[in-house]
């Protein structure tokens, strides 16, 4: 009996003094586990006589009741202890005001894409997007471009298979639009390009153009440049003037690049545009009669034109940036700056 009342004083102490509840799993298993003191208790009954058992019995199992209803409430206690000091810490005035989250905004080049889209839509251009994915015939040989054509050596194409690969320009929307409908057709093709280049401050390997196509009868040259002029004034600015140069591409003939004054410098030179006071922008010509064919279209009825743009080289000379790069690495910093 002594043994009994002096286990109880210790279990007492010992769970007086747990501060985590953590620590009382180690009390339990000393007291109550399989070989703990109320089971060395147990077995010690059998030094009893027949008239003590009941009563020493009677008295361990009182103090096993005892100590699990002692765990219990301790556990309980340290649980509620615990939970509120986490409280404590993590407590939070609802009253104040919350924080203002940043009003989200499209990507500059969006921005570009879109403003240089309301611009041709205002014009008379209906917009056609095309796959990314795309077949040769399309991206390439309704082009202008034969098989063994030296120009497809200007683009560094993604091959998916022998005949699917990711589109080098939006020109592969021409094609589909000729199938698609008859002349008058008038339409920009905004989108996706993707070429096999180093990716430098000036390139990358993707890149967003708005491609621009225009058949109907008695479409002449004249009619490219006016357009070519009337655009780039609303897209840059009144005073902006443009430069035409003879230049070659398979889909057009004749082609020639288009140059705008340096919006930096205003045609005075600096280093953007190499002390010349121009910039190239844009490469043109009027429909190649092979592509017209290509589309189903009389050449010698109907006549075209058609352009094309980079968005990322219009938003460096719009934001005034030297690196291509900035714009696909989503560095918060730079976008703010671009709201």
């Amino acid at each position: 009996m002594d043994t009994i009342d002096q286990l109880s004083k210790d279990f007492e102490a010992e769970v007086d003094s747990v501060i985590k509840v953590k620590e009382l799993e180690p009390i339990k298993i000393k007291y109550l586990g399989k070989k703990g003191k109320i089971t060395e208790l147990m077995q010690q009954l059998k030094n009893c006589s027949k008239e003590e058992k009941p009563l020493v019995g009677q008295k361990i199992n009182l103090l096993k009741q005892g100590i699990l209803q002692k765990l219990k409430s301790k556990e309980e206690a340290l649980s509620l202890s615990e939970k509120t000091q986490k409280f404590e810490k993590e407590w939070i005035d609802v009253t104040l005001p919350g924080r203002r989250q940043k009003q989200g905004s499209k990507h500059p080049v969006t921005q570009m894409m879109d403003h240089a889209l309301s611009i041709l839509k205002e014009m008379g251009f209906s917009v056609l997007y095309g796959p990314d994915i795309d077949t040769d015939y399309y991206n390439f040989e309704s082009l202008n471009f034969e098989k063994d054509h030296p120009a497809r050596d200007m683009q560094d194409t993604f091959w998916i298979t022998n005949d699917s690969l990711l589109r080098t320009h939006t020109s592969n929307v021409q094609a589909r639009a000729m199938e698609e409908y008859k002349p008058p057709i008038r339409i920009v093709a905004p989108g996706k390009c993707f070429r096999n280049e180093t990716i430098s401050a000036r390139s990358h390997v993707f890149f967003h153009q708005i491609e621009g196509f225009y058949v109907d009868k008695n479409v002449s040259f004249a009619d490219l440049l006016s357009t070519m002029d009337h655009f780039w004034k609303k897209l840059l600015g009144k005073d902006t003037k443009t430069l035409f140069r003879p230049s070659y591409f398979p889909f057009v003939e004749p082609g020639l690049e288009i140059d705008v004054s340096c919006t930096s410098c205003k045609g005075k030179g600096c280093r953007i545009c190499k002390h010349t006071g121009w910039l190239e922008v844009a490469g043109a010509g009027l429909v190649h009669p092979n592509v017209l064919k290509a589309g189903g279209i009389d050449p010698d009825r109907y006549s075209g034109f058609a352009w094309g743009m980079g968005i990322e080289r219009l938003a460096l000379l719009e934001y005034g940036i030297t690196d291509i790069r900035l714009f696909t690495e989503n560095d918060q910093r730079f976008l703010d700056q671009l709201r």
